[in-house]
């Protein structure tokens, strides 16, 4: 039922926003809406999966980074730097610069959700069948004869 044409691809890493070390409303965001912004041909029909790092740390786990940091397959990757603490892998309480991966379902009709009100009148009519197809076999069930059929047919 799965098309392979449908697997999610992943995207080159993605870094549309720079933290402002002097500015504590600042941090990074590699958001969604942020990555339009920058690119309005940006398109990615569903986010399945998503990757991120920091950018100088490229082969450190974000959890072992000692930041605080959202990052999301809803909206992307959120840092606050009024979140951060002094510490971790820089000396300063400020983001650090982030990218990110998104695994996008290609925007082809057949890989897409169909739209609610296709799925609500597909559902209904399966729901009364398998209550007919219920009662017909109980009654149908206790007469197993057609295993006799193919033999006389085999000597044919």
């Amino acid at each position: 039922c799965h098309l392979p044409d449908c697997d999610c691809v992943w995207t080159d890493w993605i870094d549309v926003s720079y933290p402002d070390g002097s500015d504590r409303d600042g941090g990074d965001y590699e958001t969604f809406d942020n990555i339009l912004k920058h690119n309005s041909t940006w398109v990615c029909a569903k986010a399945e999966n998503i990757s991120c790092r920091a950018q100088k740390f490229p082969n450190t786990s974000i959890a072992d980074l000692g930041q605080k940091v959202e990052c999301n397959v809803n909206v992307g990757l959120i840092c606050n730097n009024k979140d951060q603490q002094i510490g971790g892998v820089i000396p300063m309480p400020v983001c650090l610069n982030y990218e990110i991966s998104i695994c996008c379902t290609p925007n082809k009709p057949e890989c897409l959700p169909t739209p609610s009100t296709t799925s609500t009148s597909a559902s209904t009519p399966s729901s009364s069948t398998s209550s007919v197809s219920s009662t017909t076999i109980s009654t149908t069930g206790p007469t197993p004869t057609a295993q006799e059929i193919p033999s006389s047919t085999t000597t044919t």
